[in-house]
């Protein structure tokens, strides 16, 4: 079953993006070995909500769960993980979904 990973990010206009770029570059490569895909990377945001109104939003498809897990769990993940934790707020969802042969929509599990 597929496993998507999608996260807003909330960059603070005072501490600016710090290692974030850096993160970025590193980060690629990591999740693409886990099978990772990206599926959307964007900065280019409307949010309909007040409160909520990230400034970049990410969409990855992993294989599986598993996949997704031991991506994150990696000694490569791990390494850089704190260059994205003391540069940006993140906000993640993990989605587990499944795609329906018929109309190739992604339902529910």
């Amino acid at each position: 079953m597929e496993c998507y990973f999608m996260v807003d990010t909330y960059i603070d206009k005072e501490k600016g993006r710090g290692m974030y770029d850096e993160y970025i570059r590193k980060v690629k490569p990591i999740i693409e070995s886990f099978g990772g895909e990206y599926l959307l990377r964007t900065e280019r945001i409307v949010s309909l909500h007040p409160e909520r109104s990230p400034q970049r939003v990410i969409l990855i498809r992993f294989p599986s769960r598993q996949a997704l897990d031991a991506c994150f769990a990696s000694d490569s993940y791990q390494n850089i993980m704190h260059e994205r934790i003391d540069s940006v707020d993140a906000r993640a969802l993990i989605v587990e979904a499944k795609r329906n042969p018929v109309n190739d929509y992604l339902t529910e599990i």
